[in-house]
């Protein structure tokens, strides 16, 4: 390997860093800190029929929301009776207690085995109704119905997508011979684990439709790049040639991936059918490329390279050509991964021997420092932009956690299960 590239924390051309703690049936511990954003106050009531279910809906919907650090939740004890309809709302009640939005609703049976969900979004101020809706699901749909309503409420109060039904992915280290993929809400709970193996796993990466997963495998002892069908549990070796095969990004209309191969010598960046085949050479450098990020409108390539004589983040066309550098501030910058909309990207940044999230804004070069601890790493956006998921390592131990770009909204996700590697937040759900 590259010399220049020996300093990079446990990457293995592509592959970032080890960490975040997380388990499929853990206790979780989510710390949120703000730092001068505006909180908006939210009363989400406990749901009448709610307390004999298997799952708190009023409960997950705020735990989303003050999760994001945008609102702050008001205090509803000792308002009786507790409102479950429109007719029960007393507005100056609320407002004396300073709340702004107002959530009530109710869980019925629904005669079949099944539940009916009614929520309503109320404006307090305005003392008008902003949304009103109605699901019908299995009592073991309740958390997922939970994230629904939490998104409703979200874009009705911020103009953004939500993404409390979204998903995440990434690698759980058992211990040195115990490595599993899972997949999780985009809270942490509900893992499952979709992947184990004796030998490594790195890398995963979503498809945009969020049916497959591209994901680096040392089954073979050595990398290889496969992809898994995650409603079929089928899975296809795409790159399996000499040497390095590593570091999979999808283009966005999910037919190629983009990939780092050192099969003709020095590891550089090929684009390969995501159904396997021969792939195409995009870059011809004397130094290593590695680490590629389709753009999401997939007219570029983002990649690390070293040609410049230290680790720099560089863009080409998607069809390969003339690479731009663009990074300029340190001499140690890796690891990029587009914004939903094109506009940032986020990477690792080393600053004085800590790494860090930073983002660079394209259209100006304005680069932003995020986060603040000694060695985070693997940054990953959530498909509405507002946040990114990355590793942590605090005390020697491995956490997830996020930040708002513009690292003014920090979380932290705490577990004792076990380390987890490289983070991924999955798209939109598609239904």
């Amino acid at each position: 390997m590259n010399a220049s590239f020996r300093s990079i924390p446990r990457l293995l051309i592509g592959a970032l860093a080890l960490c975040a703690a997380l388990g499929a049936r853990a206790q979780l511990t989510i710390d949120i800190t703000t730092s001068g954003a505006r909180q908006v106050p939210i009363a989400v009531v406990p749901m009448a029929g709610e307390a004999g279910q298997p799952q708190s809906v009023s409960q997950v919907v705020g735990a989303d929301l003050s999760r994001t650090g945008l609102f702050r939740l008001v205090d509803t004890t000792g308002i009786t009776p507790l409102p479950s309809e429109p007719s029960q709302v007393s507005f100056p009640d609320w407002a004396s207690r300073n709340a702004e939005a107002l959530v009530i609703g109710k869980i019925e049976p629904s005669g079949d085995g099944r539940l009916e969900v009614r929520f309503r979004l109320f404006d307090v101020q305005k003392q008008s109704q902003l949304a009103s809706y109605s699901y019908v699901v299995s009592p073991q749909q309740l958390r997922a119905t939970a994230h629904r309503i939490a998104d409703v409420i979200y874009e009705k109060l911020t103009g953004d997508k939500g993404v409390f039904s979204t998903k995440i992915a990434y690698v759980v280290k058992r211990n040195e011979h115990r490595f599993e993929l899972q997949v999780a809400d985009a809270d942490g709970y509900n893992a499952q684990s979709i992947l184990a193996s004796n030998e490594p796993i790195m890398s995963p990466a979503w498809s945009p439709d969020g049916s497959r997963l591209a994901y680096v495998s040392f089954d073979q002892k050595k990398p290889m790049v496969v992809v898994q069908n995650l409603a079929e549990g089928t899975t296809k070796i795409v790159a399996n040639f000499r040497g390095n095969n590593s570091a999979p990004a999808w283009s966005p209309d999910g037919r190629f991936l983009a990939v780092a191969l050192s099969k003709d010598g020095l590891t550089q960046i090929y684009r390969i059918p995501a159904t396997g085949g021969t792939p195409q050479r995009l870059t011809d450098s004397s130094d290593i490329d590695t680490q590629p990020a389709f753009s999401p409108d997939g007219q570029w390539i983002a990649f690390t390279s070293d040609r410049g004589g230290s680790p720099q983040l560089y863009r080409m066309p998607a069809g390969g050509g003339p690479a731009q550098r663009l990074t300029f501030e340190g001499n140690y910058n890796v690891g990029p991964r587009f914004s939903p909309d094109g506009k940032y990207l986020a990477f690792v940044q080393r600053t004085d021997g800590r790494y860090r999230i930073a983002s660079l804004e394209l259209a100006t070069g304005q680069l932003l420092t995020l986060t603040d601890g000694t060695l985070d790493d693997s940054p990953s956006y959530a498909p509405n932009g507002k946040m990114i998921l990355y590793e942590a390592q605090v005390g020697g131990r491995g956490q997830l956690a996020a930040v708002s770009g513009d690292g003014r909204v920090r979380q932290r996700l705490t577990s004792s299960a076990g380390d987890v590697q490289d983070p991924a937040w999955g798209p939109m759900p598609t239904n």
